[in-house]
């Protein structure tokens, strides 16, 4: 993946500002899929992991391998503090399977597409999630070979019917299960990759627009000039601001 240009970067932060997190993921994954020229219906018709692994993947590319994350210990409510890789979420979240899952149980056959992002959405704003989420991505369900409803899926075909789309889309949940050092219990939290990102990208943002300001008010230089310099000479310049 080509790293992205730091003044296209501090553009696209601009422009998130004003976006809710929903919004900064698609800008983001945008960044990642030139291909589809920002078409934001094909990015969001993509399944949930792919763009997880996208996200992960241009994480990498910006930032490094090395992901610090905190938790709080649900348990004892000590402060977890370890490391992820990057990279290594990237290549294992774009191992996908089969799109369409199929699913037989006590003489039900259900086709269900794995969620797109598109899915997700919708289904969060319903009352039911769970339930709009199956009638969004059910294709097909039969009964002792009769076609039936989504909504007349039982628990038990619902489960497996998560189970599969899980395996087939490991990328659509990424849930972390974490020891703690201190009492041992473990701790579930899901790593939402797109707000991690975020965050980042507006700390680097808001540092790189103070390097902008002590570089233009030491030597007069426009802010397109200096997002123009490599990140190495930038830092000597203000080395030298700094010596003066």
């Amino acid at each position: 993946m080509t790293i992205t240009p730091a003044v296209e970067l501090r553009a696209a932060w601009g422009i998130g500002l004003n976006r809710t997190p929903a919004g900064w993921a698609l800008l983001m994954h945008g960044a990642t899929r030139p291909d589809l020229g920002g078409d934001s219906q094909a990015l969001v018709s993509l399944p949930v992991g792919q763009r997880e692994a996208d996200l992960f993947a241009l994480r990498r590319a910006l930032f490094g391998e090395r992901m610090q994350v905190r938790l709080e210990c649900a348990a004892c409510g000590a402060d977890m503090e370890f490391e992820l890789d990057a990279g290594e979420f990237a290549r294992t979240l774009a191992d996908r399977g089969d799109p369409l899952v199929r699913v037989a149980e006590d003489g039900w056959e259900v086709e269900f597409r794995v969620p797109a992002v598109a899915d997700l959405t919708a289904a969060a704003r319903d009352a039911d999630p769970r339930r709009a989420l199956l009638a969004r991505c059910v294709v097909t369900a039969v009964r002792d070979g009769q076609s039936v409803s989504a909504d007349a899926l039982p628990v038990a075909v619902q489960r497996r019917i998560a189970e599969a789309a899980r395996a087939a889309d490991p990328g659509g949940d990424v849930t972390l299960n974490v020891a703690c050092p201190e009492c041992g219990e473990a701790t579930r939290a899901e790593l939402d990759i797109a707000s991690y990102l975020w965050t980042e990208l507006d700390a680097w943002a808001r540092d790189l627009l103070l390097d902008v300001h002590l570089l233009a008010t030491a030597y007069g230089w426009s802010e397109p000039e200096i997002l123009a310099l490599s990140p190495l000479r930038r830092r000597y310049y203000l080395e030298l601001c700094a010596d003066v």
